[in-house]
């Protein structure tokens, strides 16, 4: 299957199984979903994430993390650049989600983090994603 936008059918899969109540998704891997996956490992979002060897393409599988096993942690995920439109910030401009409850997630000159790290180190760059 062909996807113009790689990184939006993820936040999809992932939006798309946190609304199922799955466990975990599984999608085609790429260097830039595996750091995304990382962060949101990190920021507590989802459990946990492997790089299962595939067929064809190695797969990303994203262990999804749930509140008392029903709410899911994961209440919004929103693609902000697109392949159509980028959309940058510089490091006086970078957004707050939700007023500091969500992170925003950057592709900048020294790799993809969040927001909060950019501001620290002074990086602006490229809005990949909302999360709350």
């Amino acid at each position: 299957m062909n996807v113009t936008d790689p990184i939006a059918d993820m936040l999809t899969r992932v939006r798309n199984a946190s609304a199922a109540r799955h466990r975990e998704v599984t999608l085609p891997s790429s260097k830039v979903k595996r750091e995304i996956a990382r962060i949101l490992a990190e920021e507590g979002f989802i459990d946990s994430f492997a790089t299962v060897p595939g067929d064809v393409q190695e797969q990303l599988t994203l262990r999804l993390k749930y509140v008392e096993g029903k709410t899911p942690v994961v209440s919004g995920l929103k693609r902000i650049s697109k392949p159509g439109l980028r959309v940058y910030a510089r490091k006086t401009e970078i957004p707050r989600v939700l007023g500091g409850l969500g992170i925003a997630v950057l592709s900048t000159s020294r790799g993809i983090m969040t927001g909060s790290q950019a501001r620290k180190l002074n990086l602006g760059g490229e809005v990949v994603c909302y999360v709350w």
